[in-house]
């Protein structure tokens, strides 16, 4: 048999909803076969025919966070064990590990989808992925949609103490670096590490076309400072370690479910119902994926889908990410998010120079720390002050602080020894971190 992940769809492949839906329910068949080998699935699908259609899907129960926690670390799978190509957890687990796994097959259609930016990728660019490594999917994700279209990648990995930030300036510069994937705040950090280095974020990196971010909130007016700041666009990307890439940015700014490898439900927990579009938590059923099946997976992200036309002519559903925007600490009476302040925070003037930030929610006034020159200081603290009590009705006390406050000067220019282990020292060494090399 045919791996149908030898011909995945590829945009432009359908002609309306009516085509993207054959699409789906074509591998829906599949998906569902494939599902029913593991052992999770082989008790909810053992009663009766399996799902064929959309619509018989939506009569299972919805797969939870906590069952991939329950049946950590092989109770998903669906495939000889032998089988697997790579095994990965989630952040954010507090203790409580969500596994995933993937096949080598699996990974085509995890570096394809990844891949799919309207810039593009190819052998012509050289490709820093600046996300950790260390068992999360997402530089490894990068890193093999990178390789696929022939880029040179840089593997950058953010956690590791081989690659502080002046090391990430030199490379960009010295490599001509074309593509970025990062959080958006390390975009910030670049920099001002390569201003510490005498370069000019917008002028002396001529090869840099576009910077992929994603993995945080952001706001507009943060992701319009970021490409004034290095002059080149800001592509935003939608996913999870347990999913892959979900959704991504059209060149009209739209973010588009990737609908032709996947099937989306909007989750309404208030009533338990489910619908295509609309507001609540997105629920998710990739459709190419062997090891480890999800039948109507729950991600718990609050969003927003639409079918609304788009003239990027792709075809796909919109969706806005709701919910990591919205956790919020009370101000008086009023409920303020990272989100709301970050976007006034970012409206503040280009030449003001304001980049990091910091804040704290107390239950009468919001207390803002902003790293600003001395010039600026007195108009960027009464600027924003009046923005959080015009936007947000709130009092707050805004305190300007010296560049190199909230990020130290020496984290964007210190150039650290990388040490190995070892367990013989001269007599004047300091012995304390035998065996231990940080």
């Amino acid at each position: 048999m045919t791996d149908p992940r030898s011909s995945l769809p590829q945009l432009g492949q359908w002609n309306g909803l009516e085509d993207l839906r054959r699409i789906q329910e074509k591998q829906l068949q599949q998906t569902v076969a494939w599902a029913a080998r593991s052992p999770f699935y082989r008790e909810r699908l053992n009663s009766g025919p399996l799902p064929a259609t959309a619509a018989d899907l939506a009569a299972l129960p919805l797969t939870t966070k906590q069952d991939l926690r329950d049946n950590y670390p092989f109770g998903m799978l669906a495939v000889p064990k032998e089988q697997l190509a790579t095994y990965h957890e989630s952040s954010g687990t507090a203790g409580h590990p969500t596994p995933s796994y993937y096949t080598a097959q699996d990974w085509v259609d995890l570096a394809e989808r990844f891949a799919r930016k309207w810039i593009g990728m190819s052998g012509d660019d050289t490709f820093l992925v600046r996300t950790p490594y260390a068992l999360l999917l997402t530089g490894h994700l990068a890193h093999a949609a990178g390789r696929l279209h022939g880029a040179t990648v840089v593997p950058g990995d953010n956690r590791s103490l081989a690659m502080p930030y002046a090391r990430v300036v030199r490379v960009m510069h010295d490599l001509e670096v074309s593509l970025t994937w990062s959080v958006p705040t390390e975009c910030l950090i670049w920099a001002a590490a390569a201003r510490a280095a005498g370069h000019r974020p917008g002028a002396d990196f001529p090869a840099l076309r576009a910077l992929f971010v994603g993995g945080e909130p952001l706001t507009s007016a943060r992701r319009g400072r970021i490409s004034r700041l290095w002059g080149v666009p800001v592509i935003e990307e939608y996913g999870s370690t347990e999913t892959g890439s979900l959704a991504g940015e059209c060149r009209h700014g739209r973010m588009h479910l990737w609908a032709d490898r996947a099937l989306f439900e909007v989750y309404d927990p208030r009533t338990g119902t489910v619908s295509a579009e609309g507001e609540g938590e997105l629920v998710v059923t990739p459709l190419f994926r062997e090891a480890m099946p999800l039948l109507r997976y729950n991600l718990e992200d609050n969003v927003s889908v639409s079918y609304d036309d788009c003239a990027c002519g792709w075809g796909l559903p919109t969706v806005r990410v709701l919910g990591r925007a919205a956790f919020g600490h009370r101000v008086g009476a009023a409920t303020i998010t990272q989100h709301q302040l970050e976007e006034l925070v970012f409206s503040l003037p280009d030449s003001y120079e304001v980049l990091f930030w910091r804040a704290r929610a107390e239950p009468n006034i919001l207390r803002i720390e902003i790293e600003v020159p001395d010039e600026h200081r007195a108009a960027a603290q009464a600027e924003l002050s009046a923005s959080v009590r015009t936007v947000l009705g709130v009092d707050s006390e805004v305190i300007g602080l010296a560049p190199g406050t909230l990020i130290p000067h020496e984290a964007l220019t210190a150039m650290p020894d990388v040490v190995k282990p070892r367990s013989l020292f001269g007599p004047d060494e300091d012995w304390g971190k035998a065996l231990l090399y940080y």
